[in-house]
């Protein structure tokens, strides 16, 4: 395959824009990023290299995949002629593999994830519309220092902060905090309006150093500290706790959070809210307030999704507890709107 002078990368990991229907039942991600791309069908706004990363729903990821991804990111990015960067990816854990991509990403060129809602065997696919803009918008001079987006249906978010927002809507993710950097049209016109800030990356940890057991725990009516307790006897190095509102739990919770860090596990209060910061402000028993009298760390605006990405990445790289309350300080805080 003859590599063009100046050119965009296609990674592809599979997900719904690879998937047709199998005969054992259901969509299976199967098509190759070569397949991908053909779809398409028409031309595009810049030269196109296709790589294959892996082929999977994105339901079946780990954190591991996600980090092959972004090392595969920086490896294509040593190549000069790359103007940027697509990913296509499914959909389910699009938020938590673009936001580990953004916290890794140096480079001022553009990273854009992107995907589909229906598969590529149906009567009316959305994948070969949305990979034709992503492939605008990571060629593109208006993308540059944006750091990693998402293209979804014509809108362009910031990774941090987005999330599926949709089931089966094509217009499948929000980003009701950090906001929208732009749209790009049908015709590949880019129009950025948002400042995409960036913070500096942080490192990239090597392969195969074996990732801490971050898990994730829901605070509910009734909830008492039991699945806290399994986490923690499970070997959990870190907890994302899914609190109500602006980031409450209740007292038995709120006790299992001051003995997990007193053990020395990182516990962060995040909120099932679709937006907003976690603040603590009740202290009548296990609220946000008793919570960070605990020892819990604040999500700031982050959700629960990225809260646990962001924190698994933290104890890999062996960050102590001052500096992940440091990072969650800077990273759960939305840019300031440009004046």
């Amino acid at each position: 395959m003859t590599v063009p002078d100046f050119h965009v990368v296609l990674l592809a990991t599979g997900g719904t824009i690879s998937s047709r229907s199998s005969h054992a039942g259901g969509a299976v991600a199967s098509d190759t990023g070569e397949q991908v791309f053909k779809a398409l069908g028409s031309p595009v706004s810049h030269p196109v290299r296709v790589l294959d990363v892996f082929q999977k729903g994105s339901y079946l990821l780990t954190f591991e995949d996600m980090l092959r991804i972004c090392a595969t990111i920086k490896e294509v990015l040593k190549d000069p002629k790359v103007l940027g960067v697509v990913v296509t990816h499914g959909t389910d854990t699009m938020e938590e593999s673009a936001y580990l991509a953004d916290l890794l990403h140096s480079d001022e060129r553009p990273v854009v994830f992107t995907g589909s809602q229906r598969a590529a065997d149906s009567a009316t696919p959305d994948g070969p519309d949305n990979l034709a803009r992503a492939i605008a918008v990571a060629g593109s001079k208006d993308g540059r220092g944006k750091g990693v987006m998402v293209h979804f249906a014509g809108a362009i978010f910031p990774a941090a902060g987005v999330r599926k927002s949709q089931t089966l809507r094509l217009d499948a993710f929000a980003n009701p905090d950090f906001g929208v950097l732009g749209q790009v049209s049908a015709q590949g016109e880019v129009a950025m309006a948002g400042t995409g800030g960036r913070l500096d990356a942080l490192p990239l940890p090597q392969a195969g150093g074996g990732s801490p057991r971050v898990d994730l725990v829901a605070a509910y009516p009734g909830a008492d500290s039991t699945l806290m307790h399994a986490a923690l006897e499970a070997g959990a190095e870190g907890i994302v706790l899914q609190g109500t509102g602006s980031g409450n739990a209740n007292a038995s919770i709120c006790s299992e959070v001051a003995a997990a860090v007193a053990s020395g596990v990182v516990v962060v209060t995040s909120t099932r809210v679709d937006a907003g910061p976690v603040v603590p402000i009740y202290g009548a028993g296990g609220g946000g307030e008793d919570l960070r009298a605990a020892g819990a760390i604040s999500s700031g605006h982050l959700r629960p999704s990225q809260s646990l990405i962001l924190l698994t990445l933290l104890l890999r790289t062996n960050s102590d507890r001052d500096r992940i309350t440091e990072i969650f300080t800077q990273r759960g805080r939305p840019p300031e709107p440009s004046a």
